[in-house]
């Protein structure tokens, strides 16, 4: 299994890990698989979320978090978002069973480093976890174009919301949820910038909303809605 690389963080060490899982076979498996590539390191494990802030009271702060999205005492992605309240700064590896597209693009948006599926070899998790000590995410090669934003073909076609666009539209709109400026995406499609301007202008309007930001948050809802059914249960908390 491949992985996107990405300076989003300088290198760093990891010498503790916690791991937050429910299920004891998946967590000690998981403690194994560490241990074995990496010998040095502090482990520390919980089964809820309310065991995980007991350990951090108790002062253990971790320079990883092996985070599992379904836990007894939190529903949806609520749990890795308070998480990341307690502890802005630490790296967080969300594992997990459940997956799509969208929700892995909105874990790493909101700050994750990384994502593995439990089904993953105790490879592909060393693997991942020296990708994120070197200061880079982690990222399933299955959803490496979805989290570029290359993977919403489909979507921008089938959708009534979204369908309306033009291609040039289209192409505009995934270049402004990507994060681009008018003159970025004048260089990228080859048009003069005024035109861009009258692109974006046009697609707001069919969009019915105000700004960039606006459109940004549609498409962001359009995706949730259309997401798999677990999934988009997930991102709705």
């Amino acid at each position: 299994m491949l992985a996107a690389r990405d300076n989003c963080a300088n290198a760093q060490p990891v010498s503790s890990v916690m791991i937050v899982d429910d299920h004891p076979l998946y967590s000690d498996a998981l403690e194994t698989a560490l241990t074995l590539g990496f010998p040095e390191c502090d482990i520390r494990k919980a089964g809820s979320l309310k065991a995980c802030f007991d350990l951090l009271d108790e002062g253990f702060l971790p320079d990883l978090v092996m985070f599992d999205l379904k836990l007894p005492d939190v529903t949806g992605v609520s749990g890795f978002e308070k998480l990341r309240e307690r502890l802005p700064e630490a790296r967080v590896l969300v594992i997990s069973s459940l997956a799509s597209s969208q929700l892995v693009h909105t874990l790493l948006r909101s700050g994750a480093m990384g994502f593995l599926q439990k089904d993953a070899s105790a490879k592909t998790l060393q693997f991942a976890v020296s990708e994120i000590t070197a200061g880079r995410r982690y990222i399933p090669a299955e959803y490496v174009n979805a989290e570029a934003g290359e993977g919403q073909d489909d979507l921008f076609k089938t959708t009534p919301e979204l369908s309306i666009l033009t291609p040039q539209q289209v192409n505009i709109l995934k270049l402004i949820c990507a994060g681009k400026p008018n003159k970025q995406i004048a260089y990228e499609l080859s048009l003069a910038e005024a035109t861009v301007k009258a692109h974006i202008t046009a697609l707001l309007r069919r969009l019915d909303v105000r700004n960039r930001t606006q459109a940004v948050v549609f498409v962001e809802s359009v995706m949730a809605r259309h997401a798999e059914p677990e999934a988009r249960a997930f991102l709705q908390h």
